[in-house]
């Protein structure tokens, strides 16, 4: 019995050392999120532009130099795209009094079908509606205040970036060092391996991203949607968050539709339309655009980014799912960690338990 009670101490006291442990280090990324969030972002935008810098500087540019226009291009899309948008943002804003109009007339219709068909009267309607407006600001509120923290991240974001491309070199040493001498070779084989992984992976998301911009645009436009091209790609944005993104950006340009048009065929096709092309997303350019050995599971993907929208709002979401991927690509390459990655992997169950079967 003495002997029984000596081997379940270490599990009795190591369990609570781990989830205080957990619980630390979630606090203190909470509470670091202003600067931890720039951090994370630059640090994905450096990996990114690390093969352009790499490139400049073989053409005998020097380093600084190659880093500034590396971030200048960048700079460059980025302007691009928004005074591309700009134009129907400005024209949006034109439409928001008839929006309202049109929005209070469908909601008086709704509430007298409400009152007519399951007996609630106006006045608790009108209760309800306010509790849910003063929920909705609220909520409104912190949602903005998420989107202006995510808008103040830009201010740091080129000058971590540059820092980062800057002092790589010496990131890489100190990453070599802390492992020792001797497992040099198996180190930077993983840093190898993760770093051309997670290029590939963060540039097939921005193709991917590109390509479902054109269709959703394109989709709206044949069905005669307002503002199709800012829709659509605000969509392809919100496809990056996995599930509610997608949710997310099927909901406004069906929002539009019923505000803009006095049927609901148009909403109900763009409704159809958009989950074709998540079909399209999912079955087409995902398995040949974004490396599939980076693919998450459709149940990790749901709880990190509540775990990343919890933690960091807006930003969280969104850089949820590249940050599991790579330590899904760490955990591939590290003997000891491979059970994780298999856990946070898409491999299919049933064809697991076949395999395993067939080498039995």
């Amino acid at each position: 019995m003495q002997a029984n009670a000596n081997k379940q101490s270490p599990f009795l006291i190591k369990a609570p050392l781990i989830l205080i442990g957990l619980y630390l280090f979630f606090y203190f990324l909470f509470l670091l999120k202003e600067i931890l969030v720039p951090f994370a972002f630059a640090g994905l935008i450096a990996i990114l532009l690390n093969p352009l810098c790499n490139r400049l500087e073989r053409l005998r540019i020097p380093k600084v130099w190659a880093i500034s226009l590396s971030l200048l291009l960048a700079a460059l899309v980025l302007a691009g795209l928004f005074y591309f948008l700009s134009a129907q943002i400005s024209q949006f804003g034109e439409l928001i009094p008839t929006l309202k109009t049109r929005s209070q007339e469908l909601m008086g219709e709704l509430q007298q079908w409400v009152a007519l068909k399951l007996g609630i009267s106006m006045e608790k309607q009108t209760d309800m509606l306010h509790k849910l407006t003063d929920n909705g600001q609220q909520y409104l509120g912190h949602t903005l205040g998420s989107i202006f923290g995510v808008l103040g991240v830009f201010f740091l974001l080129p000058v971590y970036t540059f820092l980062l491309l800057l002092y790589k070199n010496q990131l890489v040493n100190f990453i070599y060092e802390s492992f020792g001498s001797e497992h040099k070779e198996h180190v930077q084989d993983v840093l190898q391996s993760t770093k051309g992984a997670i290029q590939s992976y963060i540039a097939g998301l921005l193709i991917e991203t590109a390509i479902i911009a054109v269709l959703n645009s394109i989709a709206l436009l044949i069905l005669g949607v307002k503002y199709a091209i800012l829709l659509g790609t605000i969509g392809a944005i919100l496809n990056l968050i996995p599930y509610i993104g997608g949710l997310i950006a099927i909901a406004l340009p069906v929002m539009i539709a019923t505000v803009t048009n006095d049927n609901f065929t148009t909403p109900l096709l763009i409704v159809g339309v958009y989950l074709l092309i998540q079909f399209i997303d999912n079955h087409l350019i995902v398995p040949k655009v974004v490396a599939s050995k980076v693919s998450i599971n459709a149940l990790i993907s749901i709880v990190v980014v509540l775990m990343g929208g919890a933690l960091w709002g807006v930003s969280g979401m969104f850089l949820s799912i590249p940050f599991v991927a790579i330590l899904k690509i760490i955990f591939d390459h590290i003997d000891g960690l491979k059970p994780w990655g298999k856990l946070l992997g898409d491999n299919n169950p049933g064809n697991l338990i076949k395999s395993n079967h067939k080498k039995e």
